[in-house]
């Protein structure tokens, strides 16, 4: 039977053990934690080396490309060029884009997602809605541009089926697809997908309770809405509104498949930058990528930060 005196110095199983010998038990302990956090790092070894091979790395080729000129020497010339009427147009009309699709597909979104998360509506409609936001937000690049040209074209479906039946030509009266707003409505497309996906967690989060309480206490709907329910909502909002303009701003395919160079955005210069045979200058590219990066990075990090403040209103 093991003394006082073998308990107190850490040996539990008799004195034929040497003081402090139980903390072996703790060793295996030890070990298969260490593997359990191993396997964990292996587990993400993929996602880091695609990381880096495909996100980190351009991005530093794309950043010091930038500071060089064409014959290898270190410059600041590259960011002088960037005050040139035509890139500032560019950067303007990009911004201008992306805050046009952001705020239309940010509000559009948010009244399906009150729609269906807190409207009453069948189950099966909101499981069928947030699938199809799941696939409609991915959606873009060429087949998204062909299949707006091959519905709102000139020669598009619906064009035809107006004028036709209607008698209305909508590019009678200005409408243009290869134009700013014909842009903008083509983003909508997984604009508004996009913000469902985002905003539904956080319209989830709006507990019934409150409401009731609201009502308790004499409140109207559109009281509750205005002290309650949007103060709850403005965070996720403000930064879903900061998601969708970066979202905006870096895309490429479904603008140049769409305008080709009818309108000068600035990933379409960037591709012309890098690509082009008359405004090749890769240097150039770099800098306005680097601009581009600036911009889309700080809409994320305002993202970031207001999505962890809604976060509390959400445990």
């Amino acid at each position: 039977m093991s003394s006082s005196g073998d308990i107190l110095n850490g040996n539990r199983f008799g004195p034929g053990l040497p003081p402090g010998s139980g903390l072996a038990v703790s060793g295996p302990r030890r070990d298969w934690l260490g593997a359990i956090a191993s396997a964990g790092t292996l587990g993400i070894a993929p996602f880091l080396i695609f990381a880096l091979l495909f996100l980190l790395l351009p991005t530093l080729g794309l950043v010091s490309g930038a500071f060089f000129d064409t014959h290898g020497h270190f410059t600041f010339a590259n960011f002088g060029q960037l005050t040139q009427p035509t890139i500032v147009s560019a950067y303007l009309i990009s911004i201008e884009v992306s805050a046009a699709s952001a705020l239309l597909g940010a509000a559009a979104g948010l009244i399906i997602a009150l729609a269906i998360g807190r409207g009453g509506l069948p189950s099966w409609i909101r499981s069928t809605a947030l699938t199809f936001s799941g696939v409609a937000s991915n959606f873009a690049g060429i087949p998204l541009a062909f299949a707006f040209i091959a519905t709102l074209g000139r020669l598009g479906l619906v064009t035809v089926l107006l004028r036709t039946y209607f008698d209305f030509n909508i590019y009678r009266y200005g409408f243009n697809l290869l134009s700013f707003w014909g842009l903008t409505i083509t983003y909508l497309y997984f604009q508004i997908p996009l913000m469902v996906l985002i905003v539904m967690p956080a319209v989830d989060g709006l507990k019934r309770e409150w409401s009731e309480a609201a009502e308790t206490l004499g409140a109207s709907t559109m009281q509750f809405w205005r002290y309650i329910g949007l103060p709850v909502l403005w965070p996720t909002i403000l930064g879903t509104l900061a998601l969708l303009f970066a979202n905006a701003f870096g895309a490429i395919a479904t603008a140049y498949a769409l305008t080709g160079s009818s309108l000068n955005i600035v990933p379409i210069l960037l591709y012309a930058q890098i690509r082009g045979d008359v405004l090749h200058n890769e240097n150039l590219g770099a800098a306005l990528a680097l601009g581009m990066i600036v911009i889309t990075g700080g809409a994320n990090i305002l993202y970031i930060v207001l999505r962890m403040r809604a976060e509390r209103w959400l445990r």
